[in-house]
């Protein structure tokens, strides 16, 4: 097992390793004085370790409840959100108690930001079963739902008070989302690691993805330890993902996952960094083949004009200027700030 401490605003834990689920009750006995809990899960993940994990819960002497919402990206909405905060007030979870968000990004956004608002506050744990949740979405306390207008959009930092990364969880993942878990994975080698990058460009992933999920998260928590609020530094994370975000809303939210919209953000934006003389020439491509040997898309066919008007809702626009994550060379990452004409004008550069 692997331990990384996350020294955000409130430090803990994040256990990477096989076998974890069935432990993480004996973990969280130690983090916490209360009995009780809810386990917010969805009906896929239910389907495979619900029972698991409320087995583990309950030889460790909690009283768990489980809270499983629809599968896909459609759930991480204000619907099921109330739904939640009802079922949680029906059930007597108090503010002494906490939430275990059991699942990828999207239970781990909805759990987090209803822990955070849900009696003004308690505390969860995330237990993430997909490559992108354990290596992203699970780690820095951010939180949130979509509204018609965009991707989390609505949300708020609340850290967990520890994560429980079962690399077990991957095997039952399908070789298309363990590919979109890729995507993320991808992103860090090209923002902070580029002998991280250069192990990913061969593909064969699978053989040691433990310590590459450990370093992805080390990644991360260094990002977050020196920027928890997502001011400055921490900015760097969302590469590609301003376009890619675009990319998902204009799809439909669930018909391209957050990593494939991301693997396709990353490598536009690069060509078009590429042809402003931001980035070195060269490194498209080889963003390219590395995309191409993880099964990543690296393209989307999005009018310009719709991914301008998409991506300006972007969290990093700021009245009339927008952020833009550009990485120079593989494995160093930049925030370029652009007005809007020249930020349309970069776009025709894809």
């Amino acid at each position: 097992m692997i331990k990384i401490t996350v020294k955000a605003s409130s430090a803990y834990d994040i256990l990477i390793g096989k076998g974890l689920l069935d432990k993480c009750g004996e973990i969280i006995s130690e983090l916490t004085k209360s009995k009780k809990c809810a386990v917010v899960t969805d009906t896929t993940v239910d389907g495979l370790y619900g029972s698991k994990i409320l087995d583990a819960l309950k030889k460790s002497g909690f009283n768990a409840v489980k809270f499983a919402v629809p599968a896909g990206e459609e759930s991480k909405s204000h619907q099921q959100l109330i739904g939640l905060y009802n079922f949680l007030s029906e059930n007597d979870i108090t503010r002494s108690d906490f939430l275990i968000a059991l699942g990828g990004g999207v239970v781990g956004d909805l759990t987090g930001y209803c822990a955070a608002t849900y009696l003004r506050g308690v505390d969860y744990v995330q237990v993430p079963t997909t490559l992108l949740a354990q290596v992203d979405s699970s780690v820095g306390g951010k939180t949130a739902v979509n509204i018609d207008a965009g991707k989390n959009l609505v949300g708020c930092f609340k850290q967990p008070i520890a994560v429980v990364a079962d690399t077990d969880t991957l095997s039952t993942l399908s070789d298309d989302i363990f590919a979109d878990g890729m995507g993320e994975v991808v992103k860090y080698g090209m923002i902070r690691s580029s002998s991280l990058f250069e192990k990913l460009s061969h593909g064969r992933t699978k053989e040691n993805i433990g310590e590459i999920i450990a370093e992805c998260v080390g990644i991360k928590s260094d990002v977050v330890e020196n920027d928890e609020l997502d001011t400055g530094e921490r900015m760097i994370l969302n590469f590609g993902h301003t376009f890619g975000h675009a990319i998902e809303k204009y799809m439909g939210y669930g018909v391209v996952p957050h990593g494939k919209a991301v693997a396709m953000g990353m490598y536009m934006i690069s060509r078009a960094a590429e042809n402003r003389s931001l980035t070195q020439k060269g490194v498209s491509e080889k963003l390219k083949a590395c995309l191409k040997a993880n099964f990543l898309p690296f393209f989307s066919d999005i009018d310009r004009d719709s991914l301008y008007s998409l991506s300006i809702g972007d969290k990093k626009r700021t009245s009339d200027k927008i952020r833009v994550i550009v990485c120079p060379e593989i494995g160093k990452s930049e925030i370029v700030t652009l007005s809007l004409n020249e930020y349309k004008n970069l776009l025709e550069l894809i």
